[in-house]
């Protein structure tokens, strides 16, 4: 029974008694356009695939895998992995709210954990989740950065639940950066190209201790910024 709330809670939406109706409002607002936005744009993006048999070997005997990437390549991931019952930590907070609400509408799950916890509790919850069925996805330099630095929560997360990382970046053709943001947001412009690049599973033993834990988020780090090289190298490329 525990379970099938907790699925249920990361599927729903969480009610916005603790808000003013002005943020009640805004949050609502801010959803909606971040939803038809994703969704008008993503219609018109042409994916190419590079390394689909490295999610193959990451779903094979009954794995569910740990999707990993940067903060700023949010926009096409949503779109392009959608419909997959993938778990998000979101923060709780009014932004961490409004994007719960719109990753849900693309059939995402959001783990917030509890009020008190914060990370920690929401860590716990994607442990749950994952043990239920459910894949996850980390943003692994956010929320705040450093850009491009990957931090230890997917590595955690596999050495608690035996489940595989599986780095991917999705690379725009065209795209417009958010200069002034902390990870250089991208949006990508209506009906270019994309190409998403998967790294190999990384697996992270049960019995981890710190060293053997850094050595995987090193491993992490450097499957990124490969998967990242040839995502530029395809998009500096003459057309």
């Amino acid at each position: 029974m525990e379970s099938t709330s907790n699925i249920a809670r990361a599927y729903s939406f969480a009610k916005l008694s603790s808000y003013s109706f002005k943020d009640g409002l805004l949050i609502r607002g801010a959803d909606l356009a971040f939803f038809l936005l994703i969704k008008l744009i993503g219609k018109t993006i042409k994916f190419e695939i590079d390394g689909w048999e490295n999610w193959e070997a990451g779903t094979r005997d009954n794995h569910i895998p740990i999707y990993t990437f940067w903060h700023n390549r949010v926009f096409l991931s949503t779109y392009f992995w959608q419909r997959r019952g993938i778990v998000v930590m979101t923060s709780q907070s009014f932004d961490g709210e409004y994007i719960a609400r719109f990753i849900q509408r693309f059939g995402y799950g959001a783990a917030r954990g509890s009020s008190t916890r914060g990370a920690t509790g929401a860590v716990v919850e994607m442990v749950r989740l994952m043990r239920a069925g459910c894949p996850t996805a980390f943003t692994i330099d956010g929320p705040k950065g450093p850009r491009y630095e990957a931090k230890m929560g997917s590595v955690l997360l596999a050495k608690k639940t035996g489940f595989p990382i599986l780095p991917f970046t999705i690379t725009a053709k065209r795209f417009w950066e958010a200069k002034k943001s902390w990870d250089q947001f991208q949006i990508p412009k209506p009906f270019t190209r994309a190409r998403v690049v998967i790294a190999p599973p990384i697996y992270v033993a049960p019995d981890a201790d710190d060293k053997a834990l850094e050595a995987r988020r090193a491993e992490l780090q450097a499957a990124l910024d490969e998967i990242n090289r040839r995502g530029e190298e395809w998009r500096n490329r003459e057309s």
